[in-house]
């Protein structure tokens, strides 16, 4: 039985082939996700994976649908599973923004699903980080957002040589727009347009740019000039006091095609380019007004991170941390008749908030060894029976290999003082 088509299944370390997806490097990640977040004081919410069909084509428009999982459920309504996690975020902000003072800072780590060709770090279902501020429409909210996204990166230890954020507007390509076309029904098709000059062939491009009345050489002129608006030059002074000017660049190439997108906008990158879009985001200060039907207006700005694109990303940098199992100690049971006192003593050890394995049947001393190896822990320990028959605890460092002696009874404290 094969798994489903860019799905992925995920093995614990060791993995048995290079190529299987490892779910220590997901927790890992995840972990620095967390952590990450929790340093910009962001808190974390999470959504159901289904919702009505409704929220996403309210957002995107009917074409959405084309790369959705969706279907009539029992209930006869249309349902799909999430494909991104910011309509829910704006359903949820819109419906309890009372209840929370302003800015809002939340982040949840949602798998999304999206039925669409596979293609290099672009699977039918990732884990993603998003991280959002809503309620705050000042530049301090943009430039705290892409602080995050640089510190998350290095975080893995990606460095300015790695990576680079490109700042863009949607407001200066709006007011780009309007000095070469009035027909502002046909606007989200430029935006379109520009968002895939890098992909698409420069003759297509330019054929499509003429049919609304616009030349690739003032589009060109306009990227090159990248003169940034009031909003980009507070973004970046706010950057640049905390250090991080190196990281960003304003590239008026990034347009983000997504029609929600209302100001700054930007995408993380890797330098060599050898990858896609490590993150992306932006501000979409009326996505909050159109999910609730026009009863509440919030500003919001936000971006996603995925897994796939940075796990491929951490591999080819060589930044992988070592993922083995990591255990305080391994219980050897050499005299089964000290089983019962050595399983006793496994979970006084566990409920001390110490990762412990023991053998569950009889098994050589050997055999036991080579499996306490495989796990990595920090210590032996196994019961004897001393001289005058009381039991003791032999302790045996495996980083020292210094050995001590307890009674049973000192095991907790012995372990939690080393």
């Amino acid at each position: 039985m094969e798994r489903l088509p860019g799905f992925r299944d995920f093995y614990p370390e060791p993995l048995p082939q290079s190529d299987l997806w490892s779910a220590d490097l997901r927790q890992y990640i995840f972990d620095q996700w967390r952590e990450l977040a929790r340093r910009y004081a962001f808190r974390e919410y999470d959504g159901p994976p289904l919702e009505p069909l409704e929220l996403f084509t309210t957002k995107s428009g009917e074409e959405i649908v084309g790369q959705l999982y969706n279907f009539d459920d029992k209930g006869k309504r249309a349902i799909a599973l999430r494909a991104e996690m910011t309509p829910t975020l704006a359903r949820m902000a819109a419906a309890h923004e009372r209840g929370y003072k302003k800015p809002i800072k939340w982040f949840a780590i949602p798998q999304l699903f999206r039925y669409e060709r596979q293609q290099k770090g672009r699977l039918r279902e990732h884990f993603q980080f998003n991280a959002d501020i809503i309620g705050e429409n000042s530049p301090a909210a943009d430039a705290e957002l892409i602080a995050l996204l640089i510190d998350t990166l290095r975080s893995f230890g990606l460095t300015q040589e790695d990576f680079v954020i490109r700042l863009s507007s949607r407001n200066a390509w709006q007011e780009f727009y309007g000095r070469h076309s009035k027909d502002e029904s046909k606007a989200y098709e430029f935006y379109q347009i520009i968002d895939k000059l890098e992909r698409d062939n420069p003759v297509e491009s330019e054929a499509k740019l003429a049919k609304l009345g616009i030349t690739m050489t003032s589009v060109a002129e306009f990227i090159q000039a990248a003169h940034p608006t009031p909003q980009l030059a507070e973004v970046m002074t706010d950057l640049a006091i905390r250090g991080l000017s190196g990281y960003v660049k304003v590239d008026y190439n990034v347009i983000r095609g997504l029609a929600y997108y209302t100001g700054i906008v930007f995408e993380a990158f890797d330098r060599k380019g050898d990858f896609r879009a490590i993150a992306g985001g932006g501000r979409y200060d009326h996505l909050v007004h159109l999910i609730s039907g026009g009863k509440v207006t919030l500003a919001a700005i936000g971006f996603g991170m995925g897994d796939v694109v940075l796990t491929e990303l951490l591999k080819e940098r060589g930044l992988v941390p070592k993922l083995q199992v990591k255990l305080d100690a391994f219980c050897i049971i050499e005299d089964e008749t000290l089983r019962e006192a050595s399983v006793s003593l496994v979970q006084s050890l566990r409920e001390a908030r110490f990762a412990v394995e023991y053998p569950l049947g009889p098994a050589k001393p050997e055999k036991q060894f080579k499996r306490a190896m495989e796990l990595n822990p920090g210590y032996t320990i196994k019961l004897e029976r001393a001289s005058h028959g009381e039991i003791v605890v032999r302790f045996k460092n495996l980083r020292t290999r210094e050995e001590k002696v307890l009674n049973p009874d000192e095991a907790v404290g012995g372990l939690r003082a080393n």
